[in-house]
């Protein structure tokens, strides 16, 4: 039993009302008569609420959550009394979100039925624990208030992005990938792989036409090409301490998990092979490259569980490790970020080496809050000094991309908010271009 807000009100009210008593007597016994409806109100309101109030409630969520998206949870709320009431929701949240306020206010009439939802934005991968839904239930009156601990506890697991995946999912299926900032890319030339020859319709490629068929059957025929298939993909996720910086409540390593999934999945949908290595100090994961039906399920479980050390990453230990495990040349997408032209130099023996054998890509991150800086306004002598180092360590990000190109390595600078279609539109221009392997 909890007495409510209105019931200090109350009594606050009746100790002011008593309190003018000692001024003019007839408050005080006023005062002293309201108290005692009050203590009555409240003993009849407590007595019909832990005799015929009869409430229930239930949880219902995804059995899993995907990682920096919106996730539903609806709480359904029954009353079996024999009269209306007043209800308090408090879910017991997983200690990850870190809420001491959440509350959600009902009121329910006799044998009513209500559901209310709302969402939850994970921001780290693991389990997540949720406990009761307790129900602080009153009458009309509010004096009292009784609590009630329903539904059961559950765990739910956070994996990466599953969500933004199948948005990718329905976008190709309409073939609009543009609605998720994929661009459309204009091919340099025709694709190598022949597929069949068929008949000419209005829009075809004048430059596809095969004249010795069309000969033969005395209207226009068209080669058909195929994209190239059954290349591998590999994703390759460094763990080190710099995929530790945090942007709107992530890491820089979930940013980079979901990529990998997005960039699988498209992958697959263009029958080339995925996999995935995640590495720092040591190589720890590695799932090779398919394109069976359970692919996609086995990288999001290799993903799920995967967190940054505070360690520096060694690429020295990557290359020979790699070389063992993939023997054929591959496209590799590294996820990696480096803080200053010097982070850089430190590693591209190691990665020139790598790309000597695969075709490599480097995705590394803009700083945005870096930028915004620079591009804040200057007001004071200290302020020139401190945009004068933003400006810097922003030339030397630009620097970095430079080397890597004149390296013959393939790099993309991104945003980490638009990170999976800066990384999907460059595989798509480089697997147009044959760039592949």
């Amino acid at each position: 039993m909890f007495l409510t807000g209105r019931s200090y009100v109350v009594l606050v009210v009746v100790a002011v009302i008593m309190a003018a008593g000692m001024l003019f007597p007839p408050l005080f016994v006023v005062g002293q008569w309201l108290l005692m409806a009050v203590v009555v109100a409240a003993a009849a309101e407590a007595l019909t609420l832990f005799t015929k109030a009869r409430v229930g409630a239930s949880r219902k969520c995804a059995e899993r959550y995907s990682l920096g998206d919106d996730n539903e949870v609806v709480l359904r709320v029954a009353n079996r009394s024999p009269f209306g009431i007043d209800v308090r929701i408090i879910d017991e949240l997983p200690e990850q979100f870190q809420k001491r306020d959440f509350l959600l206010r009902l009121r329910l009439g006799k044998g009513g039925t209500e559901s209310v939802s709302y969402s939850l934005r994970p921001t780290e991968r693991g389990a997540y624990h949720f406990g009761k839904v307790l129900v602080f239930a009153s009458t009309r009156l509010g004096l009292i208030q009784r609590r009630f601990s329903c539904g059961e506890e559950m765990v739910v697991k956070v994996y990466p992005s599953f969500l933004k995946l199948r948005q990718y999912l329905m976008a190709a299926s309409a073939n609009n990938l543009s609605e998720t900032g994929t661009k459309r890319v204009r091919r340099a030339g025709n694709n190598t792989d022949f597929e069949q020859i068929r008949d000419y319709v209005q829009g075809d490629d004048y430059r596809t036409i095969n004249w010795k068929a069309t000969a033969r059957r005395t209207h226009l025929m068209v080669n058909v090409y195929q994209d190239e298939r059954s290349q591998e993909i590999y994703s390759l996720i460094d763990k080190g301490r710099l995929m530790q910086q945090s942007f709107l409540g992530m890491t820089l390593l979930d940013y980079a998990i979901n990529s990998s999934l997005v960039l699988s999945y498209v992958a697959m949908s263009k029958q080339d092979k995925a996999g995935i290595v995640t590495f720092a100090d040591v190589m720890d994961t590695f799932v090779p490259a398919g394109r069976q039906s359970m692919q996609m399920p086995r990288i999001l479980e290799a993903l799920y569980a995967q967190q940054t050390t505070f360690g520096e990453t060694d690429y020295s230990m990557l290359c020979p490790n790699l070389n063992k495990l993939v023997a054929r040349r591959s496209f590799m997408v590294l996820y990696t970020n480096f803080t200053d032209f010097g982070a850089l130099q430190r590693q591209l023996e190691y990665l020139r080496l790598l790309n000597k054998r695969h075709r490599l890509l480097v995705v590394f991150f803009d700083d945005i809050e870096l930028s915004e800086f620079a591009n804040s306004p200057k007001r004071t002598e200290e302020d020139y000094y401190q945009h004068v180092i933003a400006e810097k360590l922003i030339y030397e990000r630009r620097l970095i991309q430079s080397t890597l190109r004149q390296n013959g390595i393939y790099s993309v600078i991104t945003n980490p908010k638009a990170i999976s279609a800066d990384v999907i539109n460059k595989y798509m221009e480089m697997k147009s271009r044959h760039l592949l392997v």
